[in-house]
């Protein structure tokens, strides 16, 4: 249920983000402003997100993603009613995009750790994990494809709407669900205090902490070259919403079989070299395609980025869910939100000045090594890092002492 309802709910989602930086550069035809509208719509989860994985540890996680499938819901709404009634504004854009952004910073650690609550044996954690971002990268697949047709077609207006109807799928499945919460006993303390735990512990274990540093990285100097496919696609290949459509799908479909390369995995041993080897894929895919100029080619470059960028967001997010204790869980992923999303807006308002600087391409090489460099020294850590993780597979019963 869970899988059927998100998966029409992340497609919809999907559809509405291809259609809004579309509607963003056309209005505007700036860079700087398409990275703007990103910083803002993901700046709130670095402020708010090491509070929501508080929120996740101690309260209900089936009621709050609810919650926040209602409120995202709400601003879906009020977008396609500003869009039909030809009244919006960058400014509308903007301050909605604060809201979903202050929503998502909940939604996200609370969904991550959800997940494991629907898992009833721990071996298929990893596998689970990785479903559920071939889901999400399924949804990356089909949306931008559907948004350029519908943009190039009917407008944004229509985006919108639709993706304003695909959040009755998810609240009808969470509606429909049975689920037994677990039990846990939740000490009175301050939310301060619990934060300040959480991030001892995080900083503390050196494993956690070098995943979510790499990840960091990958997010605020790599991940910003989707905020600016709409100049590439209009300046670069002369397109319109149809050619950003299929730039944002091969992008997808490489993430896809990323994803379902993890799923298939039998065990979480061994992702750390995974992790450096899909980082630096990813950078070298960035460079490839800063330099292409080829329509076909760039979509086989954005593949295997898409691959490389897909593997390392997955296996991180799989050793973090499965390394941390399970009181925890919840402010480590919040860690992981601020690691994968809240770095992302400082990314995008930067790739969005330096592209009206420097250029779209030149922004996006620079961030390609960047990635490479950061694979490299996580590579020479790994040693040390496999050293440190052994003793936590045995405790999880991940591995067994001969």
């Amino acid at each position: 249920m869970f899988f059927t309802g998100q998966s029409i709910s992340l497609i919809g989602t999907w559809i509405q983000m291809i259609a809004m930086s579309w509607l963003v550069y056309d209005l505007s035809h700036s860079a700087f402003l398409l990275g703007l509208v990103g910083f803002v719509s993901r700046i709130p989860t670095l402020v708010f997100a090491p509070f929501a994985g508080v929120i996740a540890d101690r309260f209900n996680k089936y009621k709050l993603l609810f919650l926040t499938q209602v409120l995202a819901m709400i601003q879906a709404v009020i977008i396609t009613i500003l869009l039909f009634t030809n009244v919006i504004q960058i400014w509308h854009i903007l301050v909605l995009g604060i809201f979903l952004g202050i929503v998502n910073s909940l939604d996200v650690p609370v969904r991550q750790s959800f997940v494991i609550e629907l898992i009833e044996k721990k071996e298929d954690l990893s596998n689970a994990i990785a479903l559920n971002s071939a889901m999400v990268n399924g949804a990356r697949l089909i949306g931008p494809s559907i948004a350029g047709i519908l943009v190039a077609s009917f407008g944004e207006s229509w985006c919108f709407m639709i993706n304003s109807l695909s959040f009755i799928a998810i609240l009808s499945t969470l509606m429909l669900m049975k689920i037994t919460p677990i039990r846990k006993e939740i000490k009175v303390e301050s939310y301060i205090k619990n934060f300040k735990e959480g991030f001892k512990y995080v900083y503390g274990f050196h494993p956690i902490r070098d995943i979510l540093l790499l990840l960091a990285l990958v997010s605020l100097m790599g991940m910003p070259f989707q905020i600016l496919m709409p100049v590439f696609a209009k300046d670069v290949f002369h397109g319109g919403p149809d050619i950003l459509g299929i730039l944002m799908a091969s992008i997808g479909a490489g993430a896809l079989i990323g994803a379902l390369y993890l799923a298939y995995r039998k065990t979480v041993v061994g992702l750390g070299k995974n992790l450096a080897m899909a980082t630096g894929l990813f950078g070298t895919g960035l460079v490839l395609f800063s330099l292409s100029q080829t329509f076909w080619l760039s979509l086989i470059i954005l593949m295997f980025t898409g691959l490389g960028m897909m593997v390392e967001i997955t296996a991180s997010n799989t050793m973090l869910q499965t390394i941390s204790e399970d009181d925890k869980r919840g402010r480590v992923m919040s860690f992981y939100t601020i690691a994968f999303m809240g770095t992302v807006p400082l990314g995008n308002l930067f790739s969005g000045l330096f592209s009206d600087l420097i250029g779209a391409s030149n922004t996006i090489l620079i961030g390609g090594v960047a990635c490479i460099i950061g694979a490299i020294i996580f590579a020479t850590r790994l040693p040390a890092f496999r050293k440190l993780l052994k003793p936590v597979y045995i405790k999880k019963e991940i591995i067994t002492l001969e």
